[in-house]
């Protein structure tokens, strides 16, 4: 057996030939001498020929008098620290991307480097090719090849816009993974670096913990705009890495993460300066502290919004309130245990506030809004946001509308201890209110309603009454009133008790209506419509009737006649009288109208031929959703209404076949058609 196996290595080593290693015959006398050999270890050494390199990739290994053949030798046998050292040599840009792709090893050595680790010497330009060929998106096609694990592959980042020379990522669901976030903070560095990173992610399935954060901070220093949403395996340190390594931070949006505390909140603060806009909402460890903290080291902070953070209470409010007053622009508090300590707060230092939103404040009563109105603070104020806050009185909204001489924009809603007085009072005192919107004010009747119209002082634009049950059909004892030109935009949706003797009396004090909105008036007749027409003195451009299933041909063929010139947009959706005879109006005198709206309506085919055979008829959005009566025949027609159609909807046109939907799809292509 020894003289086989030392004859076979005399095959090898002392084979003569034009292809032999040394050819004559046998180079050495000794086959085992050491200097003939590259030492790999204790017992085992490498044969390393000196002169020809051989044919045989495989290298021989001795060992004692027999040979053994061995894998040849890679660059994974080195361990993390030597792999790390040759990793923190290589030049910023493509050429880390390339090798963030052999696997996920190399990938989270790589986003494992700090920012001082990486060596930046001239030695590192003789790394950098001349000519690449490496995709400029290798960052994206960057596929881990771990055992059992996930690929990245270019589906990991879903969202790609450039702003400002900066990259935007956004990671949802599944396929937030700390791989995915490790892949992101190589590639983009080669790209202008991450401005944006978004992670949407479900609190079952999202796979990103504080090793993926991790890797943003070391990797993306120019991270501008961080929104985290539903990560509950995402901590503080996490967080804290964030503010360590990304000091350009200017905007935070915290969302559904229970993990963080005020602990995160404060290195952000004293780190991230230049933090200009803050949501926390569904945090339920971060309280007064994390805000405190905010208050003094954000000078430059312009947007609050807190949700629902049950540690949240007046000290921290007050005190973010009181140290940002000449730089915070939009405060939002919803679900807060605060009290009228905080809206005093809010009165006094809310110099700079131009949007105010508030709601579910359950511990504000009526003396926190009137002292807010009284601390004559929010001089700036342009927009106000009041929900179910219990101490919206009569009392305490005057207050606010005299201490807010600038107000432009006011919505109430579920404000249930508003009456009439208080809404008439707040028109004549706002001197500057454009915009009104009630909502769910189940106190206020018609007579507020008609008695703010007249109050206003000739500024209100626009009046949205929504869900309002107080409001009946009644008219009676009303005095003489003046009208209201001012107001172009009326909105009244989803009120039982409005009907034809209300919208008759306020056609009377609005004539310059340009966008009416009646969805929902199910008591709403011709009766009641028709004179509304002969009142506008304007010319009508958006009419939403939507749900108005007692209107009849006779409405829509006045008001295509009347003010067709002007008409851009006309929703019919659910006037279950309206018929061909309106389509044939429409065609005749709606040059200009550019969206449509007659789903469950009674039309049928020759309605649909009608508006095809218009000559000025410039329809892009037209909804035919659940006309019955609508069949194959009107194919050929919508297939000639669409050299202007954007937006078609046939769904639950059972009278249309999907074969002639599907030919309907291929000749317009270039309209987004649902089925």
């Amino acid at each position: 057996m020894e003289e086989f196996e030392l004859n076979h290595f005399y095959f090898l080593c002392g084979f003569s030939g034009n292809d032999a290693f040394c050819p004559g015959g046998s180079i050495y006398s000794n086959i085992k001498d050491s200097s003939l050999f590259l030492s790999l270890g204790r017992h085992v050494d490498v044969y390393f020929p000196p002169r020809k390199r051989s044919r045989i990739s495989a290298p021989f290994v001795v060992s004692g008098d027999k040979f053994e053949q061995k894998e040849q030798v890679s660059i994974d046998v080195l361990p993390d620290e030597c792999l790390f050292e040759v990793l923190r040599r290589l030049p910023e840009g493509q050429e880390k991307s390339a090798c963030a792709c052999v696997s996920k090893r190399w990938l989270m050595l790589l986003s494992s480097i700090q920012r001082d680790e990486i060596c930046s010497n001239k030695t590192n330009e003789f790394l950098k090719p001349k000519e690449t060929l490496i995709s400029r998106n290798t960052d994206e096609s960057i596929e881990a090849k771990k055992k059992g694990g996930d690929e990245v592959t270019p589906e990991a980042v879903d969202l790609e816009i450039e702003s400002d020379g900066y990259l935007s990522r956004c990671l949802e669901g599944k396929k937030a993974t700390d791989v995915r976030l490790a892949a992101i903070a190589v590639g983009t560095g080669g790209h202008g670096g991450l401005g944006k990173l978004l992670i949407r992610g479900s609190n079952s399935s999202c796979r990103v913990t504080n090793l993926g954060l991790g890797a943003i901070a070391r990797g993306c220093p120019s991270l501008r705009v961080l929104s985290l949403w539903n990560v509950s395996s995402i901590a503080d340190e996490g967080l804290i890495e964030i503010a360590n390594g990304c000091h350009q931070l200017e905007k935070l949006d915290l969302c559904g993460c229970p993990t963080i505390s005020d602990k995160a909140l404060v290195a952000i603060a004293k780190n991230c300066h230049n933090l200009t806009a803050l949501t926390i909402e569904s945090c339920p460890r971060i309280g007064n502290a994390g805000l405190q903290a905010v208050g003094q080291f954000c000078p430059n902070l312009k947007s609050i919004s807190i949700k629902n953070c049950p540690l949240v209470g007046d000290q921290g409010v007050a005190s973010l309130l009181s140290s940002a007053s000449y730089a915070l622009t939009k405060v939002k508090l919803h679900a807060l245990n605060i009290t009228d300590v905080s809206l005093a707060v809010i009165g006094h230092y809310g110099k700079a506030i131009t949007d105010l939103d508030l709601a579910g404040l359950q511990n504000v009563g009526e003396r926190g809004f009137w002292v807010m109105g009284s601390g004559h603070g929010l001089q700036k104020l342009k927009s106000l946001t009041v929900t179910s806050c219990q101490g919206v009185t009569d009392m305490g909204l005057e207050a606010v509308g005299k201490g807010c001489p600038n107000l432009k924009q006011f919505c109430l809603r579920k404000c249930a201890f508003l009456s009439d007085n208080g809404l008439v009072s707040l028109a004549k005192v706002a001197a500057s209110l454009e915009s009104l919107q009630l909502e769910e004010c189940h106190h206020i009747t018609q007579y507020g309603v008609f008695g703010a119209l007249v109050s206003c002082g000739g500024k209100l634009k626009s009046l949205a009454l929504v869900n309002c049950f107080g409001i009946k059909d009644s008219v009676e004892g009303l005095p003489l009133m003046t009208p209201c030109n001012s107001l172009s935009s009326l909105s009244i949706r989803n009120c039982p008790g409005f009907g034809n003797a209300s919208l008759c009396m306020m056609g009377k004090l609005c004539p310059q209506l340009q966008r009416l909105d009646l969805s929902g008036a199910l008591r709403i007749t011709n009766a009641g419509f028709l004179p509304l027409l002969e009142s506008c003195e304007a010319s009508l451009i958006k009419v939403n009737l939507s749900g108005c299933m007692n209107l009849t041909d006779n409405v829509v063929s006045a008001l295509a006649k009347v003010h067709g010139e002007t008409l851009e947009q006309l929703n019919l959706d659910g006037c279950q009288k309206i018929t061909d005879a309106s389509m044939f109006a429409i065609a005749e005198n709606c040059a200009l109208l550019t969206d449509l709206d007659v789903s469950k309506t009674a039309i049928t085919d020759y309605g649909i031929a009608a508006l095809a055979s218009a000559k000025q008829l410039n329809v892009q959005i037209l909804s035919l959703s659940g006309c019955s009566l609508i069949s194959n025949q009107s194919v050929p027609f919508l297939g000639k209404l669409g050299q202007t159609l954007l937006g078609l909807n046939l769904q639950q046109c059972n009278a249309i076949s999907s074969s002639m939907v599907n030919l309907l799809v291929e000749q317009l292509w270039r309209c987004d058609i649902l089925f």
